[in-house]
């Protein structure tokens, strides 16, 4: 099937390339000949079909493009219901979003029932900065402006986002490795669930063996869709389904992630994400519409979370550890402080059969106390689970990401030009990526802010709400083999 989701979810290519997995095969009514040829067909080294025609002679069969809308829905990658939510968030879909906004704000007199805001992930605002040779700051900025052109009305930075998750996800990992030291419930290791593809993958793999190991708590998207439907909105004295919400991801998985089930409201009919743009995508608007992006009018992005904090600079912020946003290193840092009551440590995590495979390890009086591990891409997370099968997994926790190379390598970021390699090209926006200023979420005002006036608290209910979630197994379908065509 041509797909351009990452590798945990194209599952029958064992490959770690994000490229298109495996065709699937498509049945194509094949006119018979009026020679007795029986089933003459071969397939050449390229894969090629081929038949006898009238003449008896081979000729090339025609190549069936297939589409995730042909797909049997057996769970093993994409369903189609899925593929439908996902054609729901494409640029065409966008683009038409805007064009009726400012439809019905030049009929209605200047008025508008429809509020647009868009989010930037940090990794794909580097994709862009390279691709356009513009530093990370320029083009944070510069794609401010290019949304405002088109109709936003708000553009943000996701840095809150990114730290609540960090947060939440270390206060649940404190509270399953105090449960297991216990004996009251052991689930260790912790897996990270900040990636779609591997939870997606986990789900529709693995189900309810490995899902009581993944962590609750909801990805930086989704938490920021909880930021902008049910605070921003509500500030601004809009109702969620008034909020047109767009992010900017460099995975088409986090597309999947925004049509999940569980970010739609049902009763307010809608959804935490309306619509996640790539870019990828993003290089086509431009190309299609002949926007240079470099010739745009920068603009700030808006920190309407922010307003009650003085001296805060409006730039784009990273994270210690590793360029998919750092879970493993925070989470040790902040489980060796809460658990040990260390705060001056060297988190150095080693590459053990491949750079996508590292270990860290923190000991105290020679003894091993904890030991935490990232793993990225499809073989290494084979191998993960596998180990977790066989009881054999020495992990307190795993950052687990689909994509080689992790986020900064996502499956919908610019592809590299002149030859260059994706591995190097992911080495050099981690590298850029590591010099912009650090956030750090313990010190996080705006962060403190939020949970003392929006939440009520960092363990409550509201919290719980806004920044929990829950996975569900889900089981193949045997469609395939009692199909007859």
């Amino acid at each position: 099937m041509a797909s351009r989701f990452s590798g945990a979810l194209q599952i029958s290519n064992l490959d770690d390339f994000i490229t298109p997995s495996q065709e699937c095969i498509k049945p194509i009514e094949i006119q018979a000949s009026k020679r007795k040829t029986g089933a003459k067909i071969k397939i050449e080294e390229d894969g090629t079909p081929i038949t006898l025609n009238e003449a008896g002679q081979f000729e090339k069969l025609q190549k069936v493009e297939i589409t995730l809308a042909d797909c049997l829905a057996c769970s093993g990658c994409i369903t189609s219901a899925e593929s439908v939510l996902v054609t729901q968030q494409s640029q065409e879909e966008l683009l038409r979003v805007f064009r009726e906004k400012k439809l019905q704000y030049q009929s209605d007199n200047g008025t508008c029932t429809v509020f647009i805001v868009v989010s930037l992930s940090v990794q794909a605002v580097l994709s862009i900065a390279e691709r356009y040779n513009l530093n990370p700051e320029e083009a944070q900025h510069k794609l401010a402006g290019y949304f405002y052109q088109l109709g936003a009305d708000t553009v943000l930075d996701m840095t809150v986002a990114d730290d609540f998750a960090l947060l939440e996800s270390a206060k649940e990992f404190i509270e399953r490795y105090k449960a297991a030291k216990e004996g009251l419930k052991n689930q260790l290791p912790m897996l990270s669930s900040s990636c779609p593809g591997w939870v997606c993958y986990a789900e529709k793999t693995h189900g309810n063996f490995i899902l009581p190991y993944i962590s609750v708590t909801k990805s930086p998207q989704q938490i920021m869709g909880s930021l902008v439907k049910y605070h921003l909105a509500e500030t601004m004295g809009l109702s969620p389904e008034q909020v047109y919400h767009v992010t900017l991801m460099p995975c088409y998985d986090k597309k999947l992630e925004a049509s999940r089930e569980d970010f739609y409201n049902h009763e307010r009919k809608s959804r935490d994400i309306d619509c996640v743009i790539t870019p990828i995508e993003l290089e086509q608007m431009l190309s299609e519409y002949n926007v240079i992006l470099n010739e745009i009018n920068a603009r700030d992005v808006q920190r309407p979370f922010d307003s009650q904090i003085d001296n805060l600079r409006n730039v784009l912020y990273s994270h210690s550890g590793s360029g998919s946003g750092g879970y493993a290193d925070f989470i040790l840092r902040y489980a060796v402080k809460h658990l040990f009551e260390e705060t001056d440590i060297v988190v150095e995590f080693k590459s053990l059969k491949n750079p996508d495979f590292q270990e860290a390890v923190f000991q105290k009086n020679g003894q091993r106390l904890l030991t935490f591990a990232i793993v990225n891409g499809f073989r290494n997370i084979q191998n993960l689970v596998q180990k977790l099968k066989r009881g054999k997994c020495p992990y307190d926790y795993v950052e687990v990401m689909a994509c080689p190379c992790g986020c900064l390598n996502g499956g919908a970021q610019i592809r590299p030009l002149n030859n260059v390699q994706p591995r190097e090209l992911a080495l050099k926006l981690e590298s850029i990526y590591h010099e912009l200023p650090q956030s750090n979420p313990d010190k996080n005002q705006v962060v403190q802010n939020l949970y003392k006036t929006w939440l009520g608290g960092e363990h409550t209910d509201k919290a719980v709400t806004y920044f929990h979630t829950q996975y569900h197994e889900i089981k193949k379908m045997n469609t395939a083999l009692t199909i007859k065509w």
